[in-house]
């Protein structure tokens, strides 16, 4: 009976971690509770764990969350291996991407491996954290980190989102900044961070909205308010691109269009508001800033010295 009883002890012990970590457990971590590699083997070939990488398992099943392989890949890379680059992003939510490949630094040197996308980087401790029981490395890391492959725009919209989302850290960017001054990538986010300072606030939501931008600098056009809030009576109405000073507004049509034909009857209906109280509102799609850029920056040109 005692035995029994102690079988179950395990068992329960093993279930709980595995609740904490999506699902998976470390080969390591059933070795510090005290099981030795025969049993963590019988409990392989009996159908209690299931190999998902090198030595991380997951608990009675097979089908784990997003999490719960992003914690997998982290356990696969020994210790003090973080999620980072685009996984941790996602994890932040500043930008979140269905990306299969799953980014982890650790400090040691090792292949990419099944999925896997290793970075060596040894990370002192005031660029790692936990998220949602997940190690990862800081905001300002993830975007530094980014920042190396990625273009000062995407750099933009990382810091946007991370503003927008209040995610604030005790060594911030321009810290990280003065540490590494010749890392590669500290220049975008230098210029990142003076755009952030001289550009009008919004969030850049869409894909089409993260081209727009570098289109209305190549044209040398002034910058909007992204995704502005503008105010007609009882009706707060969200608008894609808004020069207030000109009363210019410009929705950004993506390729999906308006989803629905009563969305398309709604979006007319608050266009014929906004036009009767005094704004100017254009449509540009994505095939036409592709297709005819010159004519866009062009009428654009033309809207935005109109006096209102």
């Amino acid at each position: 009976m005692r035995t029994l009883l102690r079988s179950r002890e395990r068992e329960t012990a093993i279930a709980e971690l595995a609740e904490r970590q999506y699902g998976v457990v470390g080969r390591e971590q059933l070795v510090r509770m005290g099981f030795e590699p025969g049993a963590i083997g019988r409990r392989v070939q009996a159908g209690r764990l299931h190999r998902l990488y090198s030595g991380v398992y997951t608990v009675g099943h097979r089908v784990v969350p997003r999490e719960g392989r992003w914690m997998a890949a982290v356990l696969a890379s020994g210790p003090e291996a973080v999620l980072s680059h685009w996984s941790a992003a996602a994890l932040w939510m500043i930008r979140p991407n269905s990306r299969t490949i799953i980014d982890v630094s650790t400090p040691r040197k090792s292949r990419s491996w099944k999925g896997i996308r290793r970075h060596h980087s040894s990370l002192p401790e005031d660029e790692r954290t936990v998220k949602e029981g997940i190690p990862v490395t800081t905001v300002p890391r993830t975007i530094l980190d980014l920042a190396a492959t990625e273009s000062t725009d995407v750099v933009e919209n990382l810091l946007r989102e991370s503003e927008y989302l209040r995610l604030s850290d005790r060594l911030s960017l321009p810290d990280l900044l003065q540490r590494y001054p010749g890392k590669r990538g500290t220049r975008k986010v230098s210029i990142a961070l003076d755009r952030l300072r001289e550009e009008p606030e919004g969030r850049k939501r869409s894909h089409l909205e993260e081209r727009f931008a570098p289109f209305l600098r190549l044209h040398h056009l002034s910058l909007p308010r992204f995704n502005d809030q503008i105010v007609l009576g009882a009706n707060r109405y969200t608008v894609d691109c808004h020069w207030p000073e000109v009363r210019q507004i410009v929705e950004l049509d993506g390729w999906q269009g308006h989803g629905t034909k009563s969305a398309f009857r709604e979006d007319r209906a608050r266009d014929r508001r906004l036009v009767a109280a005094g704004y100017s509102v254009a449509h540009i799609t994505w095939n036409q800033l592709d297709d005819e850029p010159e004519a866009i920056a062009a009428d654009l040109r033309v809207l935005l010295a109109k006096p209102r």
